[in-house]
């Protein structure tokens, strides 16, 4: 069971400052277009990439899947291509499937496009997973 603790943790505890991307908005598209061409992207900021605390035969069931044990937390949308999402809105990604650029977190339908500083931190399976809209 995910205590309390846990969660405020996850958003109110130490991590480690990650930059993302520092440049613009519009530059940060024309690279995930480059990267991944035709694929949704959401744009979002103050975001929290989460390290999944994962026992070994659970890693290497998500690697068989070709999934990562890391999920993406933002406290804000800034825009999302397919309009899923409003601005301003918080998202939680599934698992991801590729971190690249250091600003570019891939899962199976997206790709969130990190713009500006944020978090990265550990947290169970259960506590990431915990938050639902």
């Amino acid at each position: 069971m995910v205590t309390l603790d846990e969660i405020s943790q996850l958003f109110y505890g130490a991590g480690d400052e990650t930059p993302g991307w520092q440049g613009t908005q519009e530059d940060l598209i024309a690279l995930a277009a480059k990267a991944f061409p035709g694929k949704a992207y959401c744009v979002v900021k103050q975001w929290i990439l989460i390290d999944l605390t994962v026992t070994p035969d659970e890693k290497e069931k998500l690697t068989t899947l070709g999934l990562l044990p890391a999920t993406l937390f933002a406290h804000e949308i800034v825009l999302d291509s397919k309009g899923r999402f409003q601005p301003g809105m918080w998202v939680r990604s599934n698992f991801g499937r590729s971190f690249t650029e250091g600003c570019m977190f891939e899962t199976k339908n997206t790709v969130y496009l990190l713009w500006g500083s944020g978090q990265r931190k550990e947290a169970s399976v259960g506590a990431a997973f915990s938050m639902s809209a």
